[in-house]
């Protein structure tokens, strides 16, 4: 049985577009049909090499997708041929199988871990994926491996953000904007986007933020101050990655209990500087993993957020690719252009 796959060969270069043969799956290993894959800033830090060094070249791509079960290995029984699933990076229940290899037309290895969803058909690891019913779309429960679990995990479940609480959002990605979709749905009285891209500030207005800083433009902490009334914000979320906006998004917070919740990635060795005696005033700052998300509990949630019209996934999806326009896809997140992006395995040809 084949696959079609993109491939990493070597960092700062072009993934390839290739047909590999799939393994006999082991015990607890499952055969999916990939509908659809996410496209994240974690992937473009795999290609960049900004994760430090990569010892399983070459390997497939891809952590959050979508797609229908075709086949399961032995011991899997937490779903069968047919079901409809999410895939994800976050563990959940079921075998924890770490890797996978496919072989190339040359006999050749390529690497994969638990979950790949960069390609046509995927072996998955039982516990990186959860089942969905079938009147959940493909497309949107595509959102729901990583985009929504890490933004809205964070604000409900690492902030648990109240009715009434303030919030200042740093990057219109696919993380913010869910984590901004989810502070609306936890009824914030002010939650505060920041981006250095008015079309991504533009969407966070129509995502219902109120108020909307230009990072290149406006001086960050001052403009979040003074919506606040010099008090700094109940909560910061950092998901753009970047240096400058970690020690604002953390000088943001007020005094007596403010959290900063960081998910954004550094390049590997990359620090940043925070005063302690922000400290000694009350204010917190931890990173999070995922948004402390349980998949198998939490993806039905927003499952029945979606499908009640609660969570609009829909309006996440800014772009669609095939898996032959991956390296644009990605080119494209690189240059600040897109909200979340998905490589549509139905049309691997098209560019």
């Amino acid at each position: 049985m084949k696959t079609t796959a993109a491939i990493l060969e070597k960092i700062k270069q072009p993934l390839k577009i290739e047909e590999l043969t799939i393994p006999d799956l082991k015990p607890g290993q499952v055969l999916v049909n990939i509908a659809y894959s996410g496209v994240c800033h974690s992937q473009l830090n795999e290609v960049r090499g900004l994760k430090g060094e990569d010892k399983f070249l070459p390997h497939t791509l891809g952590h959050e997708g979508a797609g229908i079960v075709e086949a399961i290995g032995p011991g899997v029984g937490k779903v069968k041929s047919g079901d409809k699933v999410v895939l994800t990076w976050i563990r959940g229940n079921g075998a924890d199988v770490p890797s996978v290899s496919y072989k190339r037309r040359d006999g050749s290895i390529i690497n994969s871990g638990a979950i790949s969803t960069f390609m046509t058909k995927s072996v998955i690891s039982e516990n990186r994926l959860v089942k969905i019913p079938d009147e959940m779309p493909l497309r949107e429960a595509t959102l729901l491996g990583c985009a929504i679990p890490t933004g809205a995990g964070i604000v409900i479940n690492t902030a648990e953000l109240s009715r009434g609480d303030t919030v200042a959002i740093f990057g219109m990605g696919g993380v913010g904007l869910s984590a901004l979709l989810a502070a609306k749905l936890r009824q914030a009285s002010v939650v505060i986007a920041i981006d250095v891209f008015d079309h991504k500030l533009d969407s966070a207005l129509e995502f219902g933020a109120t108020h909307v800083i230009n990072a290149k433009k406006q001086a960050v902490l001052s403009e979040i101050l003074d919506i606040t009334d010099k008090r700094g914000v109940d909560f910061s979320i950092e998901c753009a990655g970047k240096k400058e906006s970690m020690e604002i998004a953390f000088q943001s917070v007020r005094d007596n209990g403010g959290l900063c919740v960081l998910a954004g990635n550094l390049p590997q060795g990359e620090l940043i500087s925070i005063n302690p005696f922000d400290l000694i005033r009350g204010k917190r700052i931890i990173g999070s993993w995922g948004g402390g998300t349980q998949p198998d509990r939490d993806i039905p949630l927003y499952v029945k957020y979606f499908l009640s019209g609660t969570l609009h996934l829909d309006r996440l999806i800014t772009h669609s690719y095939s898996l032959a326009g991956v390296n644009q896809a990605l080119d494209d997140m690189k240059n600040g252009m897109i909200g979340r992006a998905l490589i549509d395995m139905q049309d691997v040809e098209r560019r």
